[in-house]
């Protein structure tokens, strides 16, 4: 034993050594991922993000440092076997905090790439923007955005489990490269925030308590399970129609516009509501919050390129639901969790600058006067650009300048602190198309 035990002692005294170099090697991010300031993340997202990491490598090295002193005390009488178990668990814990380290690592050095960065940061204040809606019934908490290939975007929330363990300091909002730059990109983030809004205000535990109590015996019992099961992504789609108007409803038609074989499934095990149904669903949210004409164009053009037909199949599990949906809309909006204050989730929503008459008339102002755009609320400013498309007043080349453009201004203004005036500056932000 005394032999074996002394090979294992300095076989796992070296590998112990050398993973304590590997950890010191491990480095503060903010000495790690060079950005032009513009493309930086926020500093309290940075902060937060770093803080986490060096508790981790902390408790990680002391853990280390014990496992050694062990082993040193018990010297050539170890038990190899006993030896090696300690050391697999101190190395799980090594990778866990590499594993967090590339969480956000892969997230950050997108900044470093030209132009895109400096986007990235521009979203990170739209995404800001769209959080402080909750305001005042939500603490602020920080975000950073980044790119990623498919179709829909997606949210790490702050404040939940990160895997291997320990508790996100961020919310991490993947948005698909193929969104980026149009009228969808703001959909997408306001959507993945509408996830953190209802996580932090512990919304739809109560959402769902209400969905269920309808649930007694009755003949729409089990039309009130399925918005329940549907429930999160629902209210993720209420704050992008919320916070963007039309603009909410018509970037969701972008993610989802796919073969009509996919439009009209209906898997009861996904979270997401079935494609035709949920565009539906974002246009009668939006006409209770904002009535209008145009949601009714809306639904029309939605039906005119996916036509309902009721001979396929799961079609009358789809025409109930569609039947049932004012019911559901009515009861949604009036619900008043404890988290807010009394407030009814329709009034979260800022109803009064969403308007269509508001949005269309802000358009023409800023035709005018373009540098007020620039001043709006990143939301509101995504909210004109996206009624101005449905209105015909915005050509789809110019549409994609647009959002570039006040992508990089908020980056900037943002960055120091006063407002900035890019070269070759767009002097009429708004044109009829042809």
């Amino acid at each position: 034993m005394a032999a074996s035990g002394s090979a294992a002692q300095r076989l796992l005294l070296y590998e112990t050594e050398a993973l304590l170099h590997r950890l010191g090697r491990v480095l503060p991010l903010v000495t790690q991922i060079p950005a032009v300031p513009a493309a930086a993340i926020a500093p309290v997202a940075a902060r937060a993000i770093d803080r986490f990491l060096a508790d981790g490598r902390d408790a990680l090295r002391e853990l280390v440092h014990q496992y050694r002193s062990w082993l040193r005390d018990a010297g050539e009488q170890v038990d190899p076997s006993e030896a090696q178990r300690r050391f697999a668990l101190v190395r799980l814990r090594f990778n866990r905090v590499l594993a967090h380290f590339e969480t956000f690592a892969d997230a950050l050095l997108q900044r470093c790439e030209h132009d895109y960065g400096t986007l990235l940061r521009g979203l990170d204040v739209l995404a800001s923007d769209a959080l402080a809606l909750a305001a005042p019934h939500l603490e602020p908490v920080p975000l950073i955005t980044y790119l990623d290939r498919g179709i829909g975007a997606a949210i790490r929330k702050a404040r939940t489990r990160l895997p291997g363990g320990g508790e996100n300091p961020v919310a991490v909002i993947r948005v698909p490269r193929e969104r980026m730059v149009g009228s969808g990109i703001g959909a997408s983030i306001v959507h993945e925030v509408g996830h953190q809004v209802a996580a932090s205000l512990d919304l739809l535990k109560a959402l769902r308590m209400t969905l269920r109590a309808q649930q007694a015996p009755s003949d729409e019992a089990a039309l009130w399970g399925v918005w329940e099961r549907w429930i999160s992504e629902i209210f993720a789609d209420l704050w992008a129609v919320g916070a963007l108007g039309i603009s909410g409803t018509l970037g969701l038609m972008q993610v989802v516009s796919l073969p009509r074989a996919f439009v009209f499934s209906v898997h009861l095990d996904d979270p997401h509501p079935v494609p035709w149904i949920r565009v539906h669903l974002s246009c009668a949210m939006g006409e209770a919050l904002y009535p209008h004409p145009q949601w009714g164009r809306l639904r029309d053009l939605w039906n005119g390129l996916y036509p309902f037909v009721a001979a396929e199949r799961q079609s009358e599990l789809v025409r109930s639901l569609h039947a049932h949906m004012p019911k559901f809309v009515a009861l949604l909006l009036e619900q008043r969790p404890v988290s807010c204050g009394g407030r009814s989730l329709r009034e979260l929503v800022p109803a009064t600058d969403r308007q269509p008459a508001r949005l269309a008339a802000l358009q023409r102002e800023w035709r005018t006067q373009p540098d007020k755009m620039r001043r709006a609320p990143p939301t509101l400013a995504m909210a004109v650009l996206g009624q101005a498309k449905f209105d015909g007043s915005l050509p789809p080349l110019e549409e994609s300048e647009m959002h570039t453009r006040l992508l990089q201004r908020w980056a900037l203004d943002e960055t120091i602190a006063v407002p900035t005036r890019l070269p070759d500056q767009t002097t009429a932000p708004f044109r009829r198309a042809a």
